[in-house]
């Protein structure tokens, strides 16, 4: 990137007022709780796959979607998720609170207007992607930032047949890296090796 980087392993956060620097970021999402290397692996994968600079891990501060029983406190989310992102190009951050949002189709108008020199995909599971018709104004995500979907089966089927798929089924590309050859709304499909870490399997082991 031609600005200065910004890493979670130097103490140092993202501006929720932006900045002027340029490169390509991945943006993943989610609760984290708790983050673990199954996020990391689908990190690097980004990486590598979509030629990106940085990966940046926004943890929310409560995802609409679930409820609050079991759900650690943020900054206990966010320690374990900087302990968990173990490569320098991994970024973790609170974005979401100190922009005072939880919907994703938000946080991304306000990540392209504070930061436009970035170019941003959103990445995801394929599991999410089955979800994403019930998300608040989820068509808008698409027609904000490119969006790349992982493998994740047993779901990668469903959510390859389901709405969102067809909804944006001819803004699909196949190869991963012509994201950026298009604007958007484009989107991508990467298969890749599962990892079997599990947010749910690991707060179910901790239990016991």
């Amino acid at each position: 990137m031609t600005a200065q980087s910004v890493h979670n392993k130097s103490g140092r956060d993202i501006p929720a007022f932006g900045d002027r620097r340029r490169g390509r970021i991945g943006l993943l999402g989610g609760s984290f709780n708790p983050a673990h290397e199954g996020h990391l692996h689908l990190s690097r994968e980004a990486l590598k796959r979509l030629g990106l600079d940085e990966v940046w891990w926004l943890v929310s501060p409560q995802n609409p979607l679930k409820g609050t029983a079991g759900m650690a406190p943020l900054a206990q989310r966010l320690a374990g998720a900087r302990k968990a992102a173990a490569d320098r190009r991994i970024v973790v951050t609170d974005l979401e609170r100190r922009l005072g949002t939880t919907r994703t189709a938000r946080t991304l108008g306000a990540l392209t207007t504070r930061f436009r020199k970035l170019r941003f995909v959103w990445l995801m599971g394929a599991d999410n992607l089955a979800q994403m018709p019930h998300w608040w104004r989820w068509t808008r995500i698409f027609k904000t930032v490119r969006v790349a979907v992982f493998d994740r089966s047993p779901y990668s089927y469903g959510a390859l047949a389901g709405a969102a798929a067809k909804r944006f089924g001819p803004v699909r590309v196949g190869r991963a890296a012509t994201v950026w050859h298009r604007e958007v709304p484009v989107w991508t499909y990467i298969p890749m090796r599962r990892h079997p870490a599990s947010a749910t399997a690991i707060r179910h082991a901790q239990k016991h």
